[in-house]
């Protein structure tokens, strides 16, 4: 049994792979969708997230405009012999990505409810956003294209905290990326790798101590 952290003041959450479908799943339903080889994006997503400077770096930063994104992803592509329009590129990547899962929104107004601090911190890939939603949802919203940060480097989870007027040891971060959860608990925050909403809901009712359902 994971003890109940008193700590604990704030609920931080990752958007897409943890309040939406898993990435892949969504992401793959586009790939096939538009007849994109799927190995062939993940190999291009690879060598950039695993290089210190790369297009996705930029766009998260925010110091790359979307279009610029998407004419690079679409030629990356092409040449591997996935051929696709660079034209919306994005929204149709990212369109598996609408649907929240109703348990993780009831469990964020519940925690919310119960007094816990909520913080929405997402990695941003263009400003696909429900932004009206977030009003009941989260005290804080941090969307690394708007504040030149992104996860895993530790200035975003500092300034998560810092605009929730609470110390990193007193969040915990869901996320569905290991390097980001790595991140967090660098930074001091308790952090919980994201893999279902069954598993995740029980860690957090038990380190927070309240009902989330």
């Amino acid at each position: 049994m994971i003890p109940v952290n008193p700590d604990l003041q704030a609920l931080v959450l990752d958007w897409g792979g943890v309040l939406t479908p898993a990435l892949d799943h969504a992401m793959g339903r586009w790939a096939q969708e538009e007849g994109v080889d799927f190995d062939h994006f993940r190999e291009v997503m690879r060598g950039w997230l695993e290089s210190g400077d790369s297009p996705t770096h930029h766009l998260e930063r925010g110091t790359l405009a979307e279009a610029e994104f998407e004419r690079l992803l679409a030629h990356e592509l092409t040449v591997r012999g996935s051929a696709v329009d660079a034209d919306g590129l994005l929204t149709r990547l990212l369109a598996g990505l609408a649907h929240l899962d109703p348990r993780m929104l009831q469990a964020i107004r519940a925690a919310r409810l119960a007094g816990v601090r909520t913080a929405l911190l997402s990695n941003s890939w263009g400003e696909n956003y429900p932004d009206a939603l977030w009003e009941d949802l989260f005290d804080v919203v941090v969307i690394s294209g708007r504040v030149g940060m992104r996860k895993p480097d530790p200035e975003i989870f500092t300034h998560t905290a810092a605009i929730l007027g609470v110390p990193p040891r007193g969040c915990v971060m869901v996320d569905d990326i290991e390097r980001n959860v790595e991140g967090a608990r660098a930074c001091g925050m308790v952090a919980v790798h994201h893999r279902t909403v069954e598993e995740t809901l029980a860690v957090l009712e038990e380190l927070l101590g309240i009902s989330l359902s």
